[in-house]
């Protein structure tokens, strides 16, 4: 893939965590909660972001399917052959309880495999970025590129996976979604590991904390979207790692007529028979 194009996801997405952040820090900010079809909360910050990301990426020659966009039926969307896959806020419910524990989400997706990633935490200012052929890195304490070219940034960025010694096994789970067949899951690794340790969190921060090293697994055995999964997907891949559909040896997969993911996990590639 192109430099110039991840570099312009990269933009868009600090650019967009800049302006989540005026929002999440004006005292006087209600966040203009609405509720989606499905419920879900949509806030102005969602909006905004929504609208800074695709004023980027509209100068590609590559559409767009972000979750707060259009979403053109799957007649015209399966002759994409690649496209941008984009959450503007991941995590909305982490945003309005305050904690911090939110993303934004660009990925660019090439015959159904995300590709390239790049995954913001404003609060933090970590960003994540990747490309399949370049690898996973993460730099922290940025709020902007400052012209920096790709190069740069990858000089001064930690490549992903960090060396990290665990002496347990350690298994992230969501703050707001653990199921019961999650929990399932997490007593059937406690007998199968002698030390298990449960770190929760919001948004893909989960599966960037496997990309990182930090955790062994992410189980998700409730329900999540394309644009949830497809920048970290990208990151994870780039790392060594793989997001499998829950049960079975084949990756999750992009740009389905439903954009419901099935159940998956995050774990390191597993061994071909």
């Amino acid at each position: 893939m192109e430099q110039r194009y991840i570099l312009n996801a990269i933009d868009a997405a600090l650019q967009a965590g800049a302006d989540i952040l005026a929002i999440y820090n004006d005292p006087a900010s209600d966040f203009e909660i609405e509720r989606k079809a499905d419920n879900s909360p949509l806030t102005i910050a969602d909006r905004k972001a929504h609208e800074t990301i695709t004023g980027f990426l509209c100068n590609t020659p590559f559409p767009i399917l972000s979750e707060e966009g259009k979403h053109l039926p799957y007649a015209e969307r399966s002759g994409w052959d690649a496209f941008w896959i984009v959450d503007p806020l991941d995590g909305t419910k982490e945003f309005i309880k305050r904690n911090g524990e939110f993303t934004v989400n660009i990925a660019w997706v090439h015959n159904s495999v995300p590709v390239m990633g790049v995954i913001y935490l404003p609060v933090k200012q970590e960003l994540y970025f990747a490309e399949e052929q370049l690898g996973a890195y993460k730099l922290s304490g940025v709020t902007s590129r400052g012209g920096a070219s790709l190069n740069e940034l990858i000089a001064s960025a930690t490549r992903l996976p960090a060396t990290t010694v665990r002496d347990r096994f350690v298994i992230v789970a969501s703050r707001s979604h653990l199921s019961p067949e999650t929990e399932v899951y997490i007593e059937d690794m406690k007998r199968l590991h002698s030390g298990v340790e449960l770190v929760s969190s919001g948004s893909s921060i989960k599966i960037c904390l496997v990309a990182e090293g930090k955790a062994n697994v992410y189980p998700r055995f409730a329900p999540t979207m394309e644009w949830d999964t497809a920048a970290g997907h990208a990151i994870v891949r780039a790392a060594g790692m793989e997001i499998y559909q829950a049960g079975k040896e084949e990756p999750l997969c992009y740009n389905k007529e439903n954009l419901l993911n099935p159940w998956f996990i995050v774990e390191p590639k597993r061994m071909k028979n």
